[in-house]
């Protein structure tokens, strides 16, 4: 079985890591000058480099022919046990699966005891943000003082979990994602040393799918790779076209042309390329997703990118559990138009409604014929509890939450009672009754928290 290649390349120096320059160049002068501090916390997001820096200093720390150097040997019997994970004196902890205060006291009870083979006991705990609060209390003292032959190196993903009494006890380096040119330069060198042919666009859709992570774009790298056999690899280059479909990355054309459609605003086209590329197999909210990163490097007008990638994620975020995630997108559309379009709500001459009849069903079929679909199949959702002046009181019929949530969004009712106006001539007011008691409610706690009372 082969190895991955994020496992099969680790950096075995610090010549190797691609990044984090100012970071290497503290720990190199620190174990030159053997001025280590007893416990190091490394923060930042995964794939950049915390974990292989710790061993590194592993390795810099224990080298039996260098001694204490940042270029350990990599021969020697300590070198060749640390790189290959069976160091006893290395001892690497999954917080996320070792996170309570037993493991801990373990830890305690073997840091007093003396290295097998090393100089010093190394303690690489990762993702240490998952210990609990007693676990983390129990470390504290030992985080503090640890005997002579031991360190310490925690890592984390989160730093704002972790209690000011640890991260006080620590050098705390913050690692961030590798630049553009550092993965395109890392890939590059990888797949020559692969005998891949790959040109530098194709590394760019790496490098913007992996989100910076010097991990995740090898991953990326050799799903790449195994996409193809060992012939095609020899006889020809990976392109743009080739890497984005080995992916499984949706083609740039359907974001060009629903971002002219989107420029247009016209609503109904929009709709209808939503159906589009829901009927085509496309996830409508990987599509969302992609078409922003689309938008971050296309030459757009900055506040339109601002504006468009804002209201995406703001509705993926509301409604992340709603089903049928073509609302999604019809939200998201409606509320980009939110700036542009004028407000529907006008001052209306009080007109008697005794003798006008009003019908939901009828109401519905106009919504049907006239291609309002979003709004169809919303309001189907829903009876009529009574109609009361001007006022069209609703009731939902089942207990879906999302769909409470988009009657509730005050965008999406002007639009509906526009659309009533369309339909009866007459100004109506939608109105869910639900919706009544919690707003209510709403109106109670706001008045509690003015006066700071205590609910009797």
């Amino acid at each position: 079985m082969s190895i991955t290649l994020y496992r099969k390349y680790r950096p075995l120096n610090f010549n190797e890591v691609y990044g984090q320059e100012n970071i290497k160049k503290s720990i190199i002068n620190a174990l030159n000058e053997n001025k280590l501090a007893h416990a190091y916390l490394f923060n930042g997001p995964r794939g950049t480099g915390k974990t292989t820096i710790a061993r590194l200093i592993a390795k810099g720390v224990n080298c039996m022919v260098n001694g204490i150097s940042a270029n350990p040997c990599d021969t020697c019997q300590n070198c060749v046990n640390i790189k290959n994970g069976s160091c006893l004196d290395v001892i690497e902890i999954d917080a996320a699966s070792n996170r309570g205060i037993d493991e801990i006291r373990i830890l305690k009870e073997n840091i007093n005891y003396q290295p097998v083979s090393s100089r010093k006991k190394v303690y690489i705990i990762d993702e240490v943000h998952m210990l609990t609060n007693e676990a983390f209390n129990s470390l504290l003292k030992t985080l503090e003082e640890p005997p002579e032959h031991s360190m310490f190196v925690l890592a984390t993903t989160e730093i704002h979990k972790l209690p000011d009494t640890i991260i006080s006890r620590c050098v705390t380096f913050n690692f961030k994602t590798l630049s553009e040119f550092e993965i395109i330069s890392m890939l590059s060198s990888l797949s020559k040393k692969e005998d891949v042919n790959i040109s530098d666009e194709a590394l760019e859709i790496v490098y913007k799918k992996s989100g910076g992570s010097a991990r995740d774009s090898l991953s990326l790298l050799e799903q790449l790779i195994s996409s193809f056999t060992d012939a095609e690899i020899k006889t020809q280059q990976i392109d743009v076209k080739m890497t984005r479909k080995a992916l499984g990355l949706i083609s740039e054309e359907y974001f060009s042309e629903f971002n002219d459609i989107l420029k247009e605003k016209d609503k109904k086209k929009l709709i209808e390329y939503i159906s589009k590329i829901y009927k085509n197999g496309i996830q409508i909210d990987v599509f969302l997703k992609e078409f922003c990163d689309y938008l971050r490097y296309s030459n757009e007008n900055l506040d339109y990118v601002i504006l468009t990638i804002g209201k995406i994620y703001d509705i993926l975020a509301k409604f992340k559990n709603e089903e049928d995630l073509r609302i999604l997108a019809y939200l998201i559309l409606y509320n980009l138009f939110e700036n542009t379009e004028p407000s529907i709500r006008k001052v209306e001459q009080k007109v008697s409604v005794e003798n006008v009849e009003f019908s939901y069903v009828d109401f519905l079929k106009y919504l049907e014929n006239n291609n309002s679909m979003v709004f169809y199949n919303l309001l189907n959702n829903f009876e009529v509890y009574k109609i009361d002046d001007f006022s069209i009181i609703i009731k939902q019929k089942n207990e879906r939450k999302d769909i409470r949530l988009l009657i509730e969004n005050d965008m999406i009712l002007r639009q509906i009672e526009e659309g009533i106006f369309k339909y009866a001539k007459l100004r109506y007011k939608l109105v869910n009754i639900d919706s009544q008691g919690i707003q209510k409610k709403k109106e109670v706690e706001n008045i509690i928290k003015i006066f700071e009372a205590v609910r009797m």
